[in-house]
């Protein structure tokens, strides 16, 4: 007893399901191996290092207060001349944080009350501690001057 088949009817309804399966089994093979084999190339960096060069402007004259309160108050975690550092917090002088998108009122509020991580992951900022509102205003001058020496406007 022989039996007809007809192979195009047979196949055409077969072949289509098995080129998806082969093309969705290749496509996971390769991004399985992708994500097995791909190398990690960003470098380190210590804990505590600048993430952004900041140019300085030569004359600080006029935010002078403002340095040394954020010298005092924001270095720690912020870095010298608000250049971020490793591990501890990020840098001011960054696009994230121009006054069209962070104003000064931001700064005020995040000094003061202390801000939830929202661009970064450095964790929740707690409030400075035994800080004025002048205080605050100086280092919010200091800020904005080295942003402008950096092309943050």
């Amino acid at each position: 007893m022989k039996f007809k088949v007809n192979s195009k009817a047979c196949c055409r309804k077969t072949i289509p399901m098995n080129k998806k399966l082969l093309v969705l089994g290749a496509l996971a093979c390769i991004t399985i191996a992708g994500i097995w084999f791909y190398p990690v190339t960003r470098e380190k960096t210590a804990t505590g290092t600048p993430m952004v060069k900041v140019n300085v402007p030569a004359d600080l004259a006029d935010v002078a207060e403002g340095k040394l309160a954020f010298d005092g108050n924001c270095a720690s975690c912020h870095g010298k001349n608000a250049s971020g550092s490793n591990g501890n917090g990020p840098p001011l002088i960054h696009k994230i944080y121009e006054p069209g998108h962070h104003g000064d009122m931001s700064f005020m509020l995040a000094a003061k009350n202390g801000t939830r991580a929202h661009h970064w992951k450095f964790g929740d900022m707690p409030p400075v501690e035994d800080i004025s509102d002048t205080k605050i205003k100086n280092i919010i001058a200091y800020v904005r001057k080295l942003q402008r020496a950096n092309g943050i406007n």
